[in-house]
């Protein structure tokens, strides 16, 4: 301390009197001031050489391992690998509502029994359920009415003929009787006709005929092959023609709809008629094939989704309604490209996808790719990478972790 106050009385007196002189002295002493403090007590800590390098090039990522620890990984060039073009989503079967039918009675009338139950496999032209119709009945009714009157015409027409040849009564007599045979004969027919609208057969319409006893019982029968859906008929219960809700619903199950909701990222990619492979956890190892039918117009705003409805064959009626299915929707042909497996691809922490190469199996590089379709334990690389660059598989997670360990060292 005794020798600094001698330097300041000393610097004080050079300001006075040589200001030249006493400026330069402080530059020389700020000057050895800097260069003396790294060793006082105070000096910063040295730098790593390591964490500087890095720091320095945080893209460049590199690690120099041992013949041992070399043997632990697996390595192999990058190759090409074949990609099916798809997209996949899950959905839930549903009837094919282009072929669900609603049985109604063509007429009027109450129900007299029903036979079947929901569930029920029906056959086309089965008797599902049958109606006491008036209307039916007055159709008998008129059946037999027109019956008689030909039958009666037809034995004026032989009467009045063979009076005619045996020189008795007059042609103009033969003439009406032919006539009114004529009416006669229309009017049967159009009553038969309007006993085969009610669904009565030729044969039904002979026994009505014949017996003379008119037929109020109208028989509805199935128009498809089905199943029953859903039935609001009971016996007592009185229906008319197109009165909701229908007595007896049926679903032509060969085909099925399969409803599912798509990515709004996905929707521009799908179109109708493309072909589709379904699946069901009720059913495993079945494939049910199918082609989309409908791309729906509108996006969910809270699910960001779109509705794709696909027709699904179903020849031997397994499907069920409501089931949940996925499926994959195929959109072009097969894509032959660089891949590397699945192992080799390192998702960072800012979302990149890394790989790790070496060229003389020593030294290792991370490199950042770019990633498409990811199939079958193989990865589509579209950018960062050639075609027979040795790829670390087995153990590149291992490296990425030792890389980030020394970098905290």
């Amino acid at each position: 301390m005794r020798h600094l106050g001698r330097i300041l009385a000393w610097i004080g007196s050079a300001v006075r009197h040589r200001p030249l002189i006493a400026l330069a002295v402080l530059v020389i002493a700020a000057a050895g001031g800097y260069y003396l403090w790294p060793f006082g007590s105070n000096a910063p800590p040295a730098r790593k050489p390591g964490v500087d390098r890095a720091a320095a090039a945080p893209d460049k990522a590199e690690l120099e391992l041992t013949a041992s620890q070399v043997t632990a990984l697996s390595i192999a060039p990058a190759g090409e690998a074949t990609f099916e073009q798809s997209r996949s989503a899950v959905g839930s079967i549903d009837f094919d509502q282009n072929t669900l039918v609603q049985v109604f009675t063509p007429y009027q009338g109450r129900i007299i029994a029903v036979n079947v139950n929901v569930g029920d496999r029906v056959e086309r032209g089965q008797v599902v359920f049958s109606v006491d119709s008036p209307d039916l009945l007055q159709a008998s009714s008129t059946l037999i009415s027109a019956a008689g009157v030909l039958n009666l015409q037809n034995r004026n027409v032989k009467r009045l003929t063979e009076t005619l040849r045996g020189g008795g009564g007059a042609q103009k007599d033969v003439d009406q009787a032919m006539s009114d045979q004529q009416a006669a004969e229309g009017a049967l027919r159009a009553a038969r006709n309007v006993m085969r609208i009610y669904g009565k057969t030729d044969e039904e319409v002979e026994r009505i005929v014949s017996d003379r006893r008119a037929d109020s019982t109208l028989l509805v029968r199935s128009s498809i092959t089905g199943y029953v859906t859903a039935r609001s008929a009971a016996p007592g219960l009185f229906v008319q023609p197109g009165n909701a809700p229908a007595p007896l619903t049926l679903a032509d199950t060969a085909t099925m709809w399969m409803i599912a909701n798509v990515p709004e990222a996905d929707s521009s990619l799908i179109r109708p008629g493309q072909a589709v492979v379904a699946r069901v956890s009720a059913l495993p190892g079945r494939t049910f094939t199918g082609t989309v039918s409908v791309v729906g117009a509108n996006v969910d705003p809270q699910t960001r989704r779109i509705v794709v409805r696909t027709v699904i064959a179903d020849p031997d009626r397994l499907l069920r309604a409501g089931m949940f299915a996925d499926f994959t929707i195929r959109l072009g042909e097969p894509l032959r490209a660089l891949a590397v497996p699945a192992n080799a691809v390192v998702r960072e922490g800012d979302g990149s996808m890394t790989v790790w190469l070496t060229a003389d199996r020593r030294r290792f590089e991370k490199r950042k790719i770019r990633t498409g379709l990811s199939q079958n334990g193989s990865v589509q690389v579209l950018e960062g990478l050639r075609p027979g660059e040795l790829v670390v598989t087995d153990g590149a997670l291992f490296l990425t972790n030792k890389l980030v360990g020394g970098a905290a060292d």
